[in-house]
């Protein structure tokens, strides 16, 4: 029997795959408040060419804000796409133009839930489903937690949100028993919990992130 070698070091081996996938022709279909959809003819390898509908995002942000006694605040949102009520962490999207994720974060916690944070670090990167969408989140791990004025909530879902501060492991649970859905919220969860737990390090709060959409903010520069 061959021995356990360990833990890899370094990055995942990437594949031999070196085709450019070119954008031939795009055309928009729908342009949105926040989202659009493009029809792009690409590429393939083998000479062939291929339609991709893309949906372009403004990308988001969404916050694991920790409190000394190892409770998760989370938020009771109504979401209308799936017709009810989903506990999320609190989130945000991507804008304002010329703010800074990290700063979009912290401004988001102060609003959805009238909280600061001493300690902010990156949890992970969320691609929510690169078959279709640009669409990425940015989840940030938010310690030495202080209360704030939080703006009262006029309109839209906003108005009917409900915060409360669960533990940690409770939330876990309800990750693993399908009452947390949300990807950013599963993800970041699950994340915070390795961290907490000492098995990985989180990385600086302003750490690059490479996936971050640009497509649909341009559109309101350009």
């Amino acid at each position: 029997m061959s021995a356990n070698p360990g833990p890899a070091e370094g990055p995942i081996s990437r594949t031999n795959g070196r085709h450019p996938f070119t954008t031939l022709s795009t055309s928009d279909v729908y342009v949105g408040n926040v989202l659009a959809l493009r029809s792009d003819e690409v590429a393939m390898p083998g000479g062939g060419r291929s339609r991709r509908e893309v949906v372009e995002h403004p990308g988001a942000v969404a916050v694991v804000a920790l409190d000394e006694w190892d409770r998760v605040v989370l938020v009771h949102q109504y979401r209308y796409p799936l017709g009810r009520r989903l506990w999320e962490l609190p989130a945000g999207l991507l804008d304002v133009r010329g703010e800074s994720p990290r700063h979009t974060a912290q401004r988001e916690l102060a609003e959805e839930v009238g909280l600061a944070a001493r300690d902010w670090s990156v949890l992970v990167d969320v691609a929510a489903s690169p078959g279709f969408t640009d669409q990425a989140e940015r989840v940030y791990l938010a310690r030495g937690l202080s209360e704030v004025a939080r703006p009262e909530p006029v309109a839209d879902e906003e108005a009917d949100l409900v915060v409360d501060r669960v533990p940690l492991d409770r939330a876990i649970e309800s990750v693993f028993a399908g009452e947390i859905v949300n990807a950013p919220a599963v993800s970041g969860l699950l994340a915070a919990r390795a961290v907490r737990d000492g098995h990985v390090r989180p990385r600086s709060g302003d750490a690059e992130w490479a996936d971050r959409p640009t497509r649909f903010a341009a559109r309101s520069e350009g």
